[in-house]
């Protein structure tokens, strides 16, 4: 390890503690004696099931949407490309609530494209479908901006190989692309899934808080805060727990990318 002056561990530490011990706090002050009953009460139990069914169509959706989009940002240059790239990043800069917002005024019933739904019956705001829309609106930047790393980082030698030897375009995407990148996709698929699992302000604006429907796990928790905080502090240890596997889950993805 390459020397470093001994009085960079000190901010070091102080940054890994800032980081580490509120996450302890929680851990350290759950009921473990209640902890079954607390993440299983019906409320409790609806908020999980919930929000792994959202989690997992919107992160289905990332893959849908994201591999395309991750495809032609790497492969692509120019100011369109750029253009394109700053718009996907976005979300990860926006204040959620602001999300919400930009969703509810695009998809709501008066919205930009909700007016026109809504006169055909279909209403998205406030509904499972919202809350499925709010948490790949913010997961999506994470699967693209991991994808196209990897592409990028793979290059473009075996794709013309397969080219040259006369493979068509889907072709060489299925059966040399999209294998060589794969353990970069399921890297960004678990973030995604992740932060699906984990939205909040966009859920709420956009989708409401209705038990069963549009209440995830985050805003269970927030509403637990203020009626029994034993509760809230166990479902979120679940979530720190979800966190935990899916940093390991991700650094195993990488180093089985490593050359």
């Amino acid at each position: 390890m390459t020397s470093l002056p001994r009085w960079v561990l000190l901010p070091a530490a102080v940054g890994f503690g800032l980081v580490a011990l509120p996450l302890l706090a929680v851990v350290l002050s759950v009921d473990w004696g209640r902890f079954p009953a607390l993440i299983t009460s019906d409320s409790s139990r609806d908020a999980v099931l919930l929000s792994l069914r959202t989690s997992a169509a919107a992160t289905g959706l990332c893959v849908v949407l994201g591999v395309p989009l991750a495809l032609v940002l790497a492969r692509t240059r120019g100011r369109v490309a750029a253009a394109t790239r700053a718009g996907v990043l976005l979300p990860l800069v926006l204040p959620p609530v602001v999300g919400g917002l930009a969703l509810l005024q695009a998809f709501g019933r008066r919205g930009l494209i909700g007016e026109h739904l809504s006169a055909l019956g279909i209403d998205i705001a406030f509904s499972t479908t919202a809350v499925v829309l709010a948490q790949t609106f913010v997961a999506l930047p994470f699967l693209v901006v991991g994808l196209e790393g990897a592409l990028r980082t793979a290059g473009g030698r075996y794709e013309q190989v397969a080219s040259t030897l006369g493979a068509p375009p889907t072709t060489v995407l299925l059966r040399v692309t999209l294998p060589l990148v794969l353990p970069g996709l399921a890297s960004g698929a678990v973030l995604a899934f992740a932060r699906a699992l984990g939205e909040f302000g966009a859920t709420l604006t956009f989708a409401g808080s209705l038990q069963g429907v549009t209440r995830t796990l985050p805003l269970e928790i927030y509403l637990q805060r203020e009626t029994d905080p034993d509760a809230a502090v166990a479902l979120s240890v679940v979530l720190i727990v979800v966190a935990i596997v899916v940093v390991f889950a991700t650094a195993a993805g990488r180093q089985r990318a490593a050359p």
